[in-house]
Parts: C-alpha cells; structure tokens; sequence
C-alpha cells in the first residue's frame, strides 16, 4: 500500500512538473510583465524586462517601452520617431515584437530612407489616455524625436485621470512574478477578479471629461512644438462603430470635438474610422472588439508611414 501511495505521488509531482515547464515553454505563463506605480503617469511597464507570450516576443528598454534599449539622444544621422499610445499602440501579448505597429514603420521608413538610420520608439501601456501621455512625456521628455505620433482610438476620448490604482490589485497588471506558471494561469483564469471600489468610482469621474482629454492634447502640441518636433494625433474606432449602427450619439459627438480642436490647432489627423470602412473586411483587421490584429496593424502603420513621409519631406 505504501508503494502505491508513492507511485501515485510520484506521478503527480511529474505531471505537475510537466504541466509546469509546458505552460512556461509553450505560452510564457509564470513570467508575466510586471508594472510600477507612477505618481504622475499612473503606471509604467516595469523597465528592462522581456517575455515570450504565447509565442510572441516582448521587450521593454530602460524608458518602458516596447523597445530595444535606446540611447537618451540619436546620433545626429538618426531619424527618431516617437509612437505614444495605449494597448494598441504597445500591440499586448498577442502581437510579436517584430509585428507591432512601430516595428512595421521603423522597418518601412528605414527601406525608404537610404540616408538615414531610422528608429520608431513605443512608448505605450494598456488602457492609457493623452492624460497618461502627456505625463509620460512631461517625465521623459520627446528623445530628440522629429514627429511623435499620438495613436489612440474612440475610448481614449473618455480617459480618467492617471493612477496606480490597477498596479498590483488587477491580475492585468501584477507587480510582481507569481511563484509558479500554473499559480498564474489560477489567478488569471479560474478565480474570479474582484472589483476594485475605488477604481469605478474613478470611473465615474464628472466633468466634461472629452475636455479635459483635449486640454492634455494641447500641451501635448505645446511640449512638442517647445521640442522642435511636429505632432500627428491618429485615431482607430471600436469594431462596433464600423458596423451598421455605428458610432454613439456621444461618440459622434466626441469625435467632432476632436475633429475641430485639431483643425483649429493645425494638428495633423488621421481618422481611421473611415479607412476601416472601406477595407474590404473591416472585422479581420480586429483581434477583439477594440484591438487590431497583425493586418491591422500594417494598415494602421501604412496610413501613418504617409502621413510622416508628408511631414518630413
């Protein structure tokens, strides 16, 4: 009998051990990116850090981007191009490092460019919004880059105010590394995420918010402008606002706001509401209902390839 019980136990701890080194071999569970708390940006990704997530490459520099590591200032014959974004912009696990919308440009404009080393810098994480943004820039400055390229899309129009809240409370930004892959896939997948009370209370923060999202894109145009580099602000809409029923009354509205601010300010636009809609197949250039995939990522890059070769020249 006691054979048998170490048989069984022997089994066990080797299918657990199996299990183990399958979830981190095969989908990069037990080594997730962590975040830190910023009392100015809310939260950053956690410098100097790479993954593989389901089979896709993830690397952060020392300024948490989705970046090579970088020197603070190019040399004088690199052409340096900023990508300040939230989710889509950073492309998430589902998107490998070398498919990510400033990977396509850096690879794009550097083929075009025959004078020219060219470097596209993500500077991105989820669920940010120009407020997050601007404090990102206000914290690390524009890196000598000749045109930074705000990248958001209809939801960003409603951002709350930067905090640390998520970090280290929300399984989507953990803290730290958890002791096990199979403990992640736990947390993640089979217990139940509480709320966090202060959080949808800032969710419900009043005021004209798409104001206020307006305001921090003006100083976002003020620190640029102050930086010698121009400004292009793109914008990508939910899978829902292409369909039949389209855009929300408040969306709408939102929208026009942003359209006219830009123009007034002589901002440089590109609504990708209407492009999605003439694609052939709006819906395959979406990962989910928010999120483009790989083919989106290389129309949302190819739009805005032309938009800088525009300015630059």
């Amino acid at each position: 009998m006691k054979e048998i019980i170490i048989i069984i136990l022997a089994v066990v701890v080797g299918l657990l051990v199996a299990m183990e080194l399958g979830l981190r071999s095969l989908f990069g569970f037990g080594n997730p990116l962590i975040y830190i708390k910023d009392e100015q940006i809310g939260y950053l990704l956690a410098p100097n850090q790479r993954t593989k997530r389901f089979g896709n490459r993830i690397e952060i520099n020392q300024y948490s981007m989705r970046s090579p590591t970088i020197p603070k200032i190019p040399s004088p014959s690199t052409l340096r191009i900023l990508l300040l974004g939230d989710s889509i912009a950073n492309g998430g696990w589902w998107t490998d490092q070398e498919k990510t919308i400033s990977s396509l440009l850096m690879n794009s404009l550097g083929f075009t460019s025959h004078t020219q080393q060219v470097e596209v810098l993500n500077a991105s994480a989820n669920s940010w919004s120009p407020r997050n943004e601007l404090a990102y820039l206000q914290k690390f400055g524009t890196f000598n880059a000749k045109v930074v390229v705000l990248l958001i899309n209809t939801d960003d129009l409603f951002g709350t105010a930067p905090t640390s809240l998520p970090v280290g409370r929300d399984r989507n930004y953990p803290d730290h590394k958890p002791p096990l892959a199979i403990i992640e896939v736990l947390q993640r997948y089979a217990i139940k995420q509480k709320p966090i009370p202060e959080i949808q209370a800032l969710n419900n923060e009043p005021g004209d918010r798409v104001g206020i999202v307006l305001e921090a894109i003006a100083n976002i145009k003020t620190l640029t402008q102050n930086n010698n580099c121009q400004l292009i602000v793109a914008m990508t809409p939910l899978l829902r606002e292409i369909g039949e029923s389209g855009s929300r009354d408040y969306e709408v509205q939102a929208r026009q706001r942003l359209s006219d601010f830009l123009k007034v300010n002589k901002i440089t636009y590109i609504d990708f509401l209407p492009i999605f809609q003439a694609h052939s197949n709006p819906k395959g250039l979406y990962q989910d209902h928010i999120h483009v995939n790989s083919l989106g990522n290389k129309l949302v890059s190819q739009e805005i390839e032309k938009a800088l070769v525009e300015i630059l020249n």
